[in-house]
């Protein structure tokens, strides 16, 4: 399977029985922590706040189109702005209700095939643009360690790793087998932009500028919830959610995601549970949110592809008039 297969039917029930979990498992922190108190440190965020951090999210989404059209726009063929800002902007969307983000991938090349261009080059453009995103979360992950380090070193965590170690293994293990196979079904791909290194520097350069203005929401949040953490904890911490949220186990990261966050940034940042699960919903909010403008276009994606099939069954010949 490579990286933007969607994986098969049978394992559909696998995501919704993740999500289902995750869900619960966040349900049951809520209640941990009691709604009350969750809502009282919502209502420390200003209107302005909010606002702000939409536009940021915003922001950090035009530079995921940025990335991957510099990755297309270096392999030469000349994608328009607009064309791909459409196309992203659906992914993202439709990313929200898919398994983690191949579904928005699946989306974006579907539409992408509809323009002028090499299919194959789209194919690997969205590929590559998926490997950039996880090497600017690599990049980022050591500014977490100088609180997860400590961490790990506690009593307390050392004791609850030997339970885990046989879980952990066998997922270590798994997602090891699926990053050789997609690093053998990309690597013919990455060839075309190994030879343009500073298209490769542009898309990464993209990447930072995603991951600051999404950082920079939360952190804007955890300051304004009363308990600020240094803006390099935020990023490094997160680069750990983001691999997490890769597991796909669940639709659109829902639960998984937030859960994850919560613990992470709890435990291992020091903040509350219950600012770490606000500033968790919250981004997750605002996120959604800036992600709405791809509902016009994956609409519009679907409307292009009705029209395209019946245009095809006019063509055959013999073929009866499709009733309109």
């Amino acid at each position: 399977m490579t990286p933007l297969s969607p994986a098969g039917g049978g394992r559909a029930w696998v995501r919704v029985a993740g999500t289902a979990l995750a869900l619960l498992l966040l349900i049951y922190l809520i209640r941990q922590q009691s709604w009350t108190e969750i809502t009282a440190a919502l209502a420390h965020i200003p209107g302005w706040v909010f606002a702000l951090t939409i536009l940021l999210a915003l922001l950090s989404r035009v530079a995921v189109v940025a990335r991957w059209w510099v990755l297309v726009r270096g392999a030469g063929v000349p994608l328009r702005w607009q064309d791909a800002a459409r196309l992203t902007f659906a992914g993202l969307f439709a990313s929200n209700f898919l398994p983690t983000t191949i579904g928005g991938d699946v989306v974006r090349l579907a539409g992408s095939l509809r323009l002028a261009g090499p299919a194959a080059v789209y194919a690997a453009s969205i590929a590559v643009d998926r490997l950039v995103g996880m090497a600017g979360m690599v990049s980022a992950a050591p500014l977490g360690l100088p609180a997860f380090l400590p961490w790990l070193r506690g009593a307390s965590a050392m004791l609850a790793l030997p339970p885990m170690i046989g879980g952990i293994t066998g997922a270590w293990g798994r997602v090891r087998d699926w990053t050789q196979r997609a690093l053998r079904s990309v690597g013919e791909a990455l060839r075309l932009w190994v030879r343009q290194p500073k298209w490769l520097a542009g898309a990464f350069a993209c990447t930072w500028a995603y991951m600051l203005f999404k950082f920079a929401a939360l952190a804007l949040f955890f300051h304004h919830l009363g308990e600020p953490i240094p803006f390099a904890q935020v990023a490094g911490l997160w680069s750990l959610v983001y691999f997490i949220t890769l597991v796909p186990i669940s639709i659109g990261g829902l639960g998984l995601q937030e859960v994850s966050a919560s613990l992470i940034y709890s435990q291992v940042g020091g903040v509350s549970l219950s600012a770490a699960l606000a500033a968790a919903l919250l981004l997750r909010t605002v996120e959604v949110l800036a992600s709405l403008p791809g509902a016009l276009f994956v609409s519009d994606l679907m409307t292009v592809g009705r029209r395209t099939s019946e245009a095809s069954v006019d063509a055959r010949p013999g073929s009866p008039p499709v009733s309109r």
